[in-house]
């Protein structure tokens, strides 16, 4: 249980139940959300997905989802519900996530993100992520640019 700025909130592996949180979570948090079927899919079929969520009091704050890729972790989504944030929960979750895959011989890992994200660019290189490139036109919604960013062998 971590406990930060009186919110104590536990970190856990995902379970099918948390779909429709995590959808609601994306639909608040991000320019393309993810159904409640598409994580449904990734907690039940996608064998190389592993996600974790951060509970506060019953109820899903956060999340965060990674596909393991030969020997690297590819970051799907790290979101972390608007009211909750500033608490080093999206920080939690990926300390865990780095935890659970590193166990598992994961080091390297891999995301895109926005350009114009820069919070959460902020974070990722607080993690020792960095700028490896650009994917133009990246996002379907705007065609706005991703960053490439890795954290190598750490």
């Amino acid at each position: 249980m971590a406990n930060n700025e009186n919110i104590k909130y536990l970190i856990r592996r995902a379970e099918v139940l948390d779909a429709e949180e995590m959808a609601m979570i994306d639909q608040r948090c991000l320019l393309l959300p993810w159904s409640v079927d598409s994580f449904h899919r990734e907690l039940t079929k996608n064998k190389i997905a592993m996600y974790i969520v951060a509970e506060c009091g019953g109820l899903v704050v956060g999340y965060a989802g990674v596909w393991r890729v030969e020997d690297e972790g590819h970051i799907t989504n790290v979101a972390v519900l608007p009211e909750y944030r500033g608490k080093r929960i999206a920080s939690s979750l990926l300390e865990e996530m780095f935890d659970i895959c590193g166990k598992n011989g994961i080091v390297d890992y891999t995301l895109e993100v926005r350009v114009s994200n820069f919070p959460a660019i902020s974070l990722y290189e607080k993690h020792g992520f960095e700028s490896e490139g650009i994917r133009p036109g990246y996002y379907q919604d705007n065609h706005e640019d991703a960053m490439i960013m890795w954290r190598r062998g750490r």
